[in-house]
């Protein structure tokens, strides 16, 4: 089995989008029409992505989500060049924390595109 799509609400699935890709070389796979006359957007590689809706009603603000259930805590990516991407975190003016060298690999975690939290990892 493989995990195919994680389907996230934001307000403009085009700039978060967007954001992704260039933090991640990701690419959109897909946009378009999607559930209550809502907006979708789907951005990651040819494996597995992000499904970015944006319902047409207004948004709330979240909670604290590593106390609400079913609240997404992180998303986790796994990168080539662990470097190289938090160079372009920081350069998006992101900012990197929670560093850890574990067994097997690096990571390090940011508040991303509508306070989505990402872990970036690196395997040796």
């Amino acid at each position: 089995m493989q995990l195919e799509h994680v389907n996230i609400t934001v307000p403009d699935p085009d700039d978060s989008a967007a954001q992704l890709c260039t933090l991640f070389g990701w690419h959109i796979r897909w946009s378009g029409e999607a559930k209550d006359n809502g907006y979708t957007v789907h951005v990651g590689d040819d494996d597995s992505y992000l499904a970015l809706y944006a319902p047409d009603k207004k948004l709330s603000a979240r909670g604290d989500h590593y106390g609400t259930v079913a609240g997404l805590n992180h998303v986790g990516v796994i990168v080539d060049d662990i470097n190289a991407v938090e160079e372009r975190v920081k350069a998006m003016g992101y900012v990197p924390n929670s560093h850890g060298d574990y067994e097997p690999g690096l990571r390090f975690y940011f508040d991303g595109p509508d306070g989505i939290e990402f872990e970036v990892v690196h395997y040796s």
